[in-house]
């Protein structure tokens, strides 16, 4: 795979002796199992594939180069250039400044800009109506466009099922800016509708079978179906796409609910399943399946609690967070510095949408089983900083540097 220039300050060279040794002795990707880092006191379980994947490092690489190649210039970035405080925090400190908030609301108007400013599209594309406002200004929005690849996939494979025919079910956060943006390019083909879980899954199944007024639709499904979109046809013939972050067995699940929905109604053999239902599978983004596929693998060890590492806006991180509340006391933060001490924690509660301070977190007990994983948006420098703050609380400093001295190829 490609490697990415990108500051050094997000590299750790622990976590990357590590994933390198992995990498080696694992070429297949088949073993989900986690790390272990044996420090006595503490046991760190670290999942086998976390922190930046290809679209982050891709979007980082351009995003500096773009400040370097352009000096003296206006650059804005659209909205977050990725979902992690750190890396736009580093961004907006070499003067870049954002055009939106993570929603979408404005903070410097669009007429504000020029034809000789630089605006950077962020890793989870834009809109077409977007683009469309900046090339009128005269702003190329291709120039320095750091969409994810995986994310240009998914618009493509609904541009392909769109040609035969289908209408658009998006499987994501109808606020996120990924979604905004598969929405916007699949509806300029097709008919287009956003669920965000599998309870509208079962909601919008219910306009395709009839038991539902058709008329209901357009109220329940408010400001989330295209222009024209027509309940009483555009849903004869689907196909299912995805916010690329999104749990991965979601996104199946309501696949395959929604194909089987179409197979009762339409009363369907085998062979004509295609007439009616678009097969989308390859829309799943690989580094959100590896790095649920590993939070599993994480969670079948016993252990005492679990951190997760990221920004608490990020999709992909608050997904395996969502997994890892299933089985363990979790706390979900975003840098070394929440852990305040071995008695308390400030994380981020995913259902409250709020930061929140838990007490005695670490257990009185050696040694201490913790697992840990990251977002796809996060370094893993931050990462390290994580496991040198636990290891200081535990009285495991010592014993870390060691471990540092045998992993590390210098």
């Amino acid at each position: 795979m490609k490697q990415f220039t990108i500051p050094s300050t997000y590299r750790s060279p622990l976590i990357s002796s590590i994933k390198n040794s992995r990498r080696d002795d694992d070429k297949m990707k088949k073993d989900f199992t986690p790390t272990l880092l044996d420090l006595g006191n503490v046991k760190l379980y670290l999942a086998r594939h976390f922190g930046f994947c290809y679209g982050v490092e891709n979007a980082i690489e351009i995003a500096f180069k773009t400040i370097d190649e352009n000096p003296g210039k206006r650059i804005f970035l659209l909205s977050e250039m990725i979902h992690n405080p750190q890396v736009n925090a580093d961004l907006q400190a070499r003067g870049v400044r954002f055009l939106q908030d993570s929603k979408g609301n404005m903070v410097i108007p669009f007429e504000e800009l020029t034809k000789d400013d630089v605006v950077i599209i962020p890793a989870f594309g834009t809109t077409l109506k977007i683009e469309e406002r900046l090339n009128a200004i005269g702003i190329s929005t291709q120039k320095y466009n750091t969409t994810c690849p995986f994310v240009e996939k998914v618009w493509n494979r609904g541009d392909q099922i769109a040609k035969k025919n289908y209408s658009v079910v998006v499987h994501g956060k109808p606020a996120h800016e990924e979604t905004r943006a598969t929405f916007s390019h699949a509806a300029k083909n097709t008919a287009t509708v956003v669920v965000n879980d599998m309870k509208e899954a079962i909601a919008l199944s219910k306009y395709i079978t009839g038991e539902k007024e058709s008329s209901q639709f357009y109220v329940e499904f408010a400001g989330r179906f295209s222009d024209g979109f027509d309940i009483t046809k555009h849903l004869e013939r689907i196909g299912v796409i995805n916010q690329t972050t999104m749990l991965a067995s979601d996104t199946q699940a309501i696949a395959d609910f929604l194909k089987q929905v179409m197979v009762q109604r339409y009363n369907l053999a085998d062979a004509a399943i295609a007439d009616r239902f678009a097969d989308t599978k390859d829309t799943l983004c690989y580094a959100t399946n590896d790095n649920q596929s590993a939070m599993y693998g994480l969670l079948k060890e016993d252990a005492d609690l679990a951190i997760v590492v990221g920004g608490y806006n990020s999709s992909n991180t608050s997904h395996l967070v969502e997994l890892c509340e299933e089985k363990l006391p979790t706390y979900f933060i975003n840098a070394a510095d929440k852990i305040i001490s071995k008695n308390a924690i400030t994380h981020f509660n995913l259902h409250l949408h709020k930061e929140e301070t838990s007490n005695y977190f670490l257990p009185e007990k050696f040694p201490v089983k913790i697992l840990i994983s990251s977002g796809a948006s996060c370094p893993d420098a931050v990462v390290e900083s994580v496991i040198e703050k636990i290891a200081a609380l535990t009285n495991s400093s010592r014993a870390l540097e060691e471990l540092k001295e045998k992993l590390i190829v210098m």
